[in-house]
């Protein structure tokens, strides 16, 4: 199985131990998700997210309705988590959410290794061409609530 890496890095001038709560809450999840997608969470096993919880949601990619469960498989507040999926449309997402104290902020690192049916092709044509997207507009919405000034640019993806 082919496997891809999306990276994704933000720096805000936010420090890590405010920043780290906001996504502990599965609500806050929508507001980082494009409109696009019209993105709903169907249910979390818990309020607040931690090791073992269990999210469903619901989406739609290029019109096509889908489901998506993800499991929360580490965590280690304030500094990671991680998401896996256990149903959905990948054959494998292990994303990955890093925050580092840096210059008076945090860094947010995304690392996201997946893989798709269809390998290299479909990545290329369809999937890769999305991730990039909804990434960017992650990072955007993440400047928009904890930088709103120019301080807050910075973002790249890889």
């Amino acid at each position: 199985m082919k496997t891809f890496l999306l990276k994704s890095s933000l720096w805000l001038p936010t420090p890590r131990a405010e920043l780290f709560p906001f996504f502990a809450d599965p609500g806050n999840l929508q507001r980082l998700t494009p409109p696009w997608l019209h993105f709903k969470i169907l249910k979390s096993s818990t309020p607040e997210i931690r090791q073992g919880t269990v999210i469903d949601y619901r989406l739609r990619v290029h019109g096509l309705p889908l489901r998506w469960r993800s499991e929360i498989s580490a965590w280690e507040p304030p500094f990671r988590f991680v998401d896996e999926q256990r149903r959905g449309p990948y054959r494998r997402w292990i994303h990955q959410h890093l925050f580092t104290e840096r210059d008076g902020g945090t860094q947010v690192d995304d690392l996201v290794e997946y893989a798709v049916l269809g390998g290299a092709l479909v990545n290329r044509l369809l999937v890769r061409r999305d991730l990039d997207s909804i990434f960017a507009y992650r990072c955007r919405m993440l400047q928009e609530i904890f930088a709103p000034g120019p301080e807050g640019l910075g973002a790249h993806l890889d």
